[in-house]
């Protein structure tokens, strides 16, 4: 009775249409879910988001989600999960991609999900790095580590938003640094993010972790954007 006058007073609301969620209902309503726009990048090695890294990374395997498209609903749930607070966003999409990912050939030897950092400045800034709960919900559906403390972001940037390739290239490109290298060797690393733009950020993150001796690389995203 007191959590029904709870919800009276403060309705949790639906993070892609705003609708009233339902008891049952967690984060983002059934019709949102229904309308999210799958990639299905997952079923076919030559998807959009490995096109991306052709001649750039050698990878194992790179997908995304869904596609994220201007005024849609993913673009409503990453800007509530990067700009609002609602990390629950995240972890409900990497429970939906964990589940989708499981029986990956490619991904069956992961030994770490790393996720893209934040500098310090910013992680102060917002409170949270948007990915953690996205990758959280991955470590526990794949049953993969979550390690967090490889990857470091030195240089405090501008947001890349709407930069394209080539300036964003310019802007990430001595912008991370590895730590603890010699007890990573011979791993496979899952590098994760929120949405591959142009492929930039990733691309600067992934260069370091395989310069790792006989690391392997694979990346994942919640969304696939246009560049």
């Amino acid at each position: 009775m007191f959590q029904s006058l709870i919800n009276l007073l403060y309705p949790t609301l639906c993070n892609g249409c705003d609708a009233l969620l339902l008891e049952y209902e967690d984060t983002i309503c059934t019709r949102c879910r229904h309308d999210l726009p799958f990639t299905n990048h997952y079923l076919n090695p030559g998807n959009e988001t490995a096109q991306k890294f052709y001649g750039r990374l050698p990878l194992e395997h790179a997908s995304a989600l869904v596609y994220f498209h201007k005024e849609g609903i993913v673009q409503e749930l990453v800007h509530n999960l990067k700009y609002r607070k609602q990390q629950p966003v995240g972890r409900v999409m990497g429970g939906l991609y964990a589940t989708l990912l499981q029986k990956v050939p490619e991904l069956q030897t992961v030994t770490d999900i790393i996720p893209v950092p934040l500098h310090p400045r910013r992680l102060r800034e917002r409170g949270y790095n948007q990915v953690t709960e996205f990758g959280l919900a991955l470590s526990k559906g794949l049953d993969i580590p979550y390690t967090d403390n490889v990857l470091v972001r030195e240089t405090y940037t501008k947001t890349q938003t709407k930069k394209g390739r080539e300036k964003r290239a310019v802007g990430v490109g001595s912008a991370f640094g590895i730590r603890n290298a010699e007890v990573h060797e011979g791993k496979h690393f899952l590098l994760i993010d929120d949405v591959i733009t142009t492929g930039a950020t990733l691309e600067a993150c992934g260069k370091l972790l395989l310069e790792i001796p006989n690391a392997r690389l694979s990346i994942v995203t919640i969304a696939y954007a246009q560049s």
